[in-house]
């Protein structure tokens, strides 16, 4: 069910074979033990952060990488507050410049997010975090870290990974603060999900 615009839940990847609440990989092969409250609806408050602003380019390049400084820096210089049970939204313009032009680098490496700015963000309460790439953080990771900030949102934090979210209208529109609206279909046995999120201003 990870096709397009998504949802990761808490079972979606672990560490050492331990997901979120210490959930073992073997309860989660056999059992419905995240099935179906893993993945909720979610309306809620939506922020979005334009990173191709703070960068200084209309598209995120490989190897762009954005933590708590830049993320704060960006937030500083947008006006932009992120507060517990948001959902905050990265544009990083890459699903408009290479998702059609360059379809096999669009899915193996992209900038994103790095694990300190997953920390800071997640330490702040929100509860989903996604942007407009394939897997949300900067891929390839560095070494011996990989899907760091999944293993971090998810199994450590708690915090829902979104990814392959178009904020292409909502960047345009100098849109920074939303009504975040997600109902989820409920399908049992799968650890992520096809979603079509709202975004009302």
């Amino acid at each position: 069910m990870g096709i397009g615009t998504q949802i990761d839940g808490f079972g979606h990847l672990g560490v050492d074979h331990h997901y979120y609440n210490g959930i073992t990989g073997k309860e989660v092969a056999t059992s419905r033990v995240f099935q179906p409250a893993d993945i909720p609806p979610i309306v809620t408050r939506g922020v979005l952060i334009d990173m191709t602003k703070q960068f200084g380019k209309p598209m995120l390049e490989l190897g762009d990488t954005y933590n708590r400084a830049e993320i704060e820096a960006a937030m500083r210089a947008q006006g932009v507050t992120v507060g517990k049970g948001d959902v905050v939204l990265f544009h990083t313009g890459w699903m408009a410049g290479k998702m059609m032009s360059e379809k096999d680098l669009y899915r193996s490496k992209e900038p994103g997010i790095g694990e300190d700015g997953a920390i800071f963000l997640a330490d702040l309460g929100v509860v989903a975090i996604g942007s407009d790439t394939v897997a949300l953080e900067a891929l390839p990771a560095p070494p011996g870290k990989n899907f760091i900030v999944h293993q971090t949102l998810l199994a450590k934090k708690g915090v829902h990974v979104l990814e392959t979210i178009d904020t292409n209208q909502l960047a345009a529109d100098g849109v920074k603060e939303f009504l975040f609206v997600l109902g989820i279909p409920r399908m049992v046995g799968t650890v992520q999900m096809v979603i079509n999120p709202v975004a009302i201003r």
